[in-house]
């Protein structure tokens, strides 16, 4: 079938409409939300046309990134006091600042059976290694030491500590048997309602502070329609069923 000239013209405009007005966002992502972001990305891409261009890394090390100029338009922070602060010092767009999930963090290892529902494996203190993240710079690290400053644990086992430094690095210490056991987040090795690989012990809430992770706009991003198109995706209920799935509380 042949189109004619005065057909194909509005479609072609179409087109380019659309192209010229679909962009990329660099985004620094916390390592703990690689998965989910991962998820969501694609979905971002196809119902809005923007690409999502993500970097994952701690967050301490995100901050010094961005204070040095690194090229970023949104910040995916593991906790909110790192975005706070940069929004203290002029660093992002005023009133974008939101919290889109709630971390948990929990003692995994990768062997089923090793650790019991209840974390006693931890102050049986049988193992050799221990992972957590460095708690200077990733929040998951700073939560795990609050837990075992809770427990009683901090002096018992900091010969085993093996630090990380994300906790992508610390999941990875126990994934590959370099450590029996680690503190991870949550996200990582749980999906729709259950630990995925291994045995795990869920940290209640109650023995370290509240890990919310607030994502900002960054002065980069500040006219960038596609940083504003993701924040307000992250806001949206499709997003969100991608977050709680992978035990994220909102």
């Amino acid at each position: 079938m042949m189109i004619r000239a005065s057909r194909l013209a509005p479609l072609v405009a179409a087109m380019a409409f659309s192209t010229a007005h679909a962009d990329e966002v660099q985004v620094a992502v916390a390592a703990n939300f690689t998965a989910p972001i991962q998820a969501i990305a694609a979905d971002f891409e196809k119902d809005t046309g923007h690409k999502l261009v993500a970097a994952y890394g701690a967050t301490g090390q995100f901050y010094t990134q961005i204070k040095n100029g690194a090229p970023f338009e949104v910040f995916l922070s593991a906790d909110d006091t790192t975005p706070q602060k940069l929004e203290t010092e002029g660093d992002t767009v005023k009133g974008s600042r939101f919290t889109y999930a709630v971390g948990t963090l929990a003692l995994w290892s990768a062997k089923a059976g090793y650790v019991d529902a209840n974390g006693d494996v931890l102050k049986q203190n049988a193992f050799k290694h221990l992972s957590m993240a460095n708690p200077k710079t990733a929040p998951y690290g700073l939560a795990a030491t609050q837990v075992l400053a809770k427990e009683g644990l901090t002096d018992k086992v900091k010969d085993k500590l093996v630090e990380g430094q994300n906790i992508t690095q610390a999941y990875q210490f126990v994934s590959t048997g370099n450590a029996e056991l680690g503190f991870v987040a949550l996200s990582q090795i749980y999906k729709d309602g259950k630990v995925t690989s291994g045995s795990a012990w869920i940290v209640p809430a109650s023995l370290h502070d509240p890990i919310k992770q607030d994502a900002v706009i960054l002065n980069k991003g500040k006219d960038s329609a596609a940083a504003k198109a993701l924040v307000e995706y992250l806001k949206g209920a499709k997003a969100a069923a991608v977050i709680k799935s992978y035990g994220y509380e909102l």
